[in-house]
């Protein structure tokens, strides 16, 4: 949600309250100290309320106001707005069609963090500085375009899409951009670390997704995201289970659980750094 203004906690907002219940107009009115903040839906235009406040001050009358209201989030120009989460979704898809599921060994290795190749039983590649320094400076991000099975792309586009089309549309594209980008080199780092280049999968950014979204509504309850609280519960339930070996009992597979905890630290260390700049 947006916020319109913030007034003295003495101050009485009822009488304006009842006038945008009385048109149908959602809001919320939040106490924060010693202040009241009115916050109005991202699709409720906060200039205009904030105008009719003003008249309702001056004693106008407000019986025939009229409150234009922007598209709503799961409208088609907001699904247009939300160009940068459609590429995102759309290369996963290309890149995951093109790996075949991680059957086409090949074309696999022009995207795993670094160069392999399979001898025998065993796996060879270099190191991940030598790979860098080599200019093959892509690798770091797309092993987050690789999937390996339906169910896990269609699992991580869905949050994606979910998730990242909410931030995009509230905050704007370059800041999920950003959190692309720093969980995507967090989580493929980490997870090379501990298991070599045969990973791929968004799951470290959806687990940086949700992980930011939960963060900024407790930080920022003024411009909420609006993600349920109890889905960060269920998300850390799960990334318990990767690491118990559980998912893989149940036939899941095997799970990158560093990079979803990576991912997962890179989302909540990037609410602090975007109020920073924003300061």
């Amino acid at each position: 949600m947006n916020e319109v203004f913030r007034v003295s906690i003495d101050q009485d907002l009822s009488g304006f309250t009842a006038i945008l219940w009385q048109h149908k107009i959602p809001h919320r009115v939040l106490e924060e100290g010693d202040e009241q903040l009115l916050l109005v839906p991202y699709n409720v235009n906060a200039d205009q309320i904030a105008q009719l406040y003003q008249l309702w001050q001056q004693g106008a009358d407000l019986s025939g106001l009229k409150v234009q209201q922007r598209e709503k989030p799961g409208g088609l120009q907001s699904i247009f707005k939300a160009w940068l989460t459609l590429v995102l979704i759309a290369v996963s898809v290309i890149i995951t069609l093109m790996v075949s599921l991680g059957d086409n060994i090949e074309v696999m290795n022009w995207f795993t963090i670094v160069e392999f190749y399979v001898q025998g039983d065993k796996i060879y590649y270099p190191d991940l500085l030598t790979s860098v320094s080599g200019g093959q400076v892509w690798r770091l991000f797309t092993p987050a375009f690789m999937h390996f099975n339906l169910p896990h792309i269609l699992f991580n586009l869905l949050w994606v899409w979910v998730v990242g089309r909410r931030i995009e549309s509230y905050l704007g594209w370059p800041v999920l951009l950003g959190l692309f980008l720093f969980s995507a080199l967090a989580s493929n780092i980490a997870q090379f670390w501990v298991s070599g280049p045969m990973f791929g999968g968004m799951s470290g950014f959806v687990f940086a997704l949700l992980g930011f979204a939960w963060l900024w509504d407790r930080l920022r309850p003024a411009q909420l995201i609006g993600m349920p609280p109890a889905l960060m519960g269920f998300m850390m339930f799960w990334l318990v289970l990767g690491f118990t070996g559980t998912l893989e009992v149940l036939g899941l597979g095997s799970v990158a659980n560093t990079a979803h905890l990576a991912g997962l630290i890179a989302g909540l260390v990037v609410v602090p750094a975007i109020r920073l700049i924003k300061q």
